[in-house]
């Protein structure tokens, strides 16, 4: 006589958990591949612009002399990052910007804004970092970076200090990240590479 053996309860319940993991897997999948990868901070993530904006075509004064214009480098991505010389993170991720500009990547643009409003002690921190790559703008009054909806109608607004702004190939500003963050990263290096395909929220 063939015995037959019934599943314990315990072992339903276990093949059922299973089950609804194997069919929850693709779906995460799905989800993870639909938006940027992850990057971030223990403190900030790269936050997402919802309904992405393109950027405003104002003549920003720059440090070298004449003006930026972040609208004509669309075919490209832009890292903009807005400091300040008090900002005592800033002398921890201006470096780094600096060696990312220096990286070699062809399809990245850094440009590092400052928000100071004495103009005449910029040029002596730039110096001191060493920061030799760097685009470096002055926006003091607001030109293109707000800290209240009143301000200025702009996709930048300053959040915090630094932030730093990705526009995507587009020219539309695809998110942004509080603080310092680290941009020589294989993270980043993903986001870039995402953004770089053409990707768009």
């Amino acid at each position: 006589m063939t015995s037959v053996r019934v599943p314990t309860r315990r072992a339903v319940v276990a093949g059922m958990i299973g089950a609804g993991v194997s069919l929850a897997m693709p779906a995460a999948r799905a989800r993870a591949a639909s938006g940027p990868p992850p990057f971030g901070t223990i403190r900030h993530q790269f936050t997402l612009v919802q309904g992405a904006r393109p950027v405003p075509q104002v003549a920003i004064p720059a440090l070298a002399g004449g003006t930026l214009d972040l609208t004509v480098f669309k075919g490209r991505l832009v890292l903009v990052n807005f400091w300040a010389t008090w900002c005592a993170a800033c002398r921890t991720e201006l470096p780094m910007l600096d060696r990312l500009a220096a990286s070699g990547r062809s399809d990245l643009v850094v440009v590092a804004i400052s928000t100071d409003r004495n103009r005449a002690q910029v040029a002596p921190y730039v110096k001191q970092f060493k920061l030799r790559r760097l685009a470096i703008g002055f926006d003091p009054g607001g030109l293109v970076s707000r800290i209240d909806a009143a301000e200025v109608d702009t996709p930048f607004a300053l959040y915090g200090m630094p932030i730093s702004f990705l526009i995507g190939i587009t020219g539309q500003v695809e998110g942004y990240m509080t603080g310092e963050a680290d941009w020589l990263s294989a993270e980043a290096s993903r986001l870039f590479d995402y953004y770089a395909g053409g990707a768009t929220q």
